[in-house]
């Protein structure tokens, strides 16, 4: 028989798999908070990212998936499925022919508006088990984490 080599003793030692199944069990109840606004996790995300950015310049798809944390390619698909449900407009640059800008619709604000309170509940409820010092330290760390460029291997 064989055995995996790995420097955890078990498998809830591995900070990486931990973080994958926070993940995973937090993002379940993200989509259940967004079923009822007929939106997916990253639907939601784009769209209250495009509602809460500063629009007193153009936002080009690139500006937002930057924003979002999210890829470009993925971004503009996203952006697009929440254009044909009425939620984003885009157009042209004004100055840079190559580059699109997306604009929240007022449906599509409304939306928002009506999605993130249900999204913070979501967390609320999810984190409430972490004592409020520990949720602050931990919001921290993931910040910590989401800052710093990792090089790949």
């Amino acid at each position: 028989m064989t055995e995996l080599r790995t420097q955890h003793p078990d498998a809830v030692s591995s900070p990486g798999l931990a973080l994958w199944r926070v993940t995973n069990a937090w993002q379940r109840h993200v989509r259940a908070a967004l079923a009822p606004h007929d939106l997916t996790h990253v639907q939601y995300v784009l769209l209250a990212s495009l509602t809460w950015m500063d629009r007193s310049e153009p936002v080009t798809q690139r500006d937002l998936a930057r924003h979002a944390g999210l890829d470009v390619m993925m971004t503009s698909q996203v952006v697009r499925a929440l254009e044909a449900k009425g939620f984003v407009a885009r157009h042209p640059h004004p100055t840079d022919r190559r580059a699109v800008t997306v604009e929240p619709t007022p449906v599509g604000v409304e939306l928002a508006n009506r999605a993130t309170p249900d999204v913070e509940a979501a967390d609320d409820t999810y984190f409430a088990v972490l004592p409020q010092g520990a949720r602050a330290s931990f919001t921290t760390a993931l910040r910590t984490l989401a800052e710093t460029e990792h090089p790949t291997r």
